[in-house]
């Protein structure tokens, strides 16, 4: 789940993420043949490569930086979607959210609080792999923090 939000990944480019995948030199993941057969960088967090590291070492993986049971070198299988969805459901339950979250949520969240950081809508709209803008400003739509920040242009004036 942390990979997932902390890049802003799709449930599918995570379980199709190779080793090779990530750039600890650059602090980059690189997500290939995503939606729309699209290539694109997006940020690798460094709490999550912390992560990643204790992960490798434990459960050396293969090929695949997450992969499903019984994997081998000779053989490795992809962890499944479903799998991870069902991650997300048993950790809703333990900490007893019962608002309605999906995995997509995570990428949602990580595109809006890059915005209400204030990361530049064309950036965010790069990491997420969006190709047309109108796809991005639907985060615009979601936050309102901040608007208490704002000065109105009329309060400025002299009148």
């Amino acid at each position: 789940m942390s990979t997932i939000y902390s890049a802003g990944l799709r449930i599918s480019e995570l379980v199709n993420l190779p080793i090779t995948g990530i750039d600890s030199d650059r602090m980059q993941i690189y997500i290939e043949k995503s939606k729309g057969n699209k290539d694109r960088y997006t940020i690798l967090s460094k709490k999550v490569l912390d992560l990643l590291r204790v992960y490798f070492k434990k459960e050396k993986p293969h090929y695949w930086l997450f992969e499903g049971m019984g994997s081998t070198k000779e053989k490795p299988l992809q962890y499944s979607s479903r799998s991870i969805q069902s991650i997300l459901k048993a950790a809703l339950k333990k900490t007893g959210i019962k608002k309605h979250v999906t995995v997509h949520t995570l990428r949602h969240s990580f595109a809006t609080h890059l915005l209400e950081n204030g990361t530049d809508l064309r950036y965010i709209q790069s990491l997420l792999g969006h190709s047309n803008s109108k796809a991005t400003e639907i985060y615009t739509h979601i936050t309102t923090k901040g608007f208490n920040q704002i000065i109105s242009p009329l309060d400025k004036l002299d009148i």
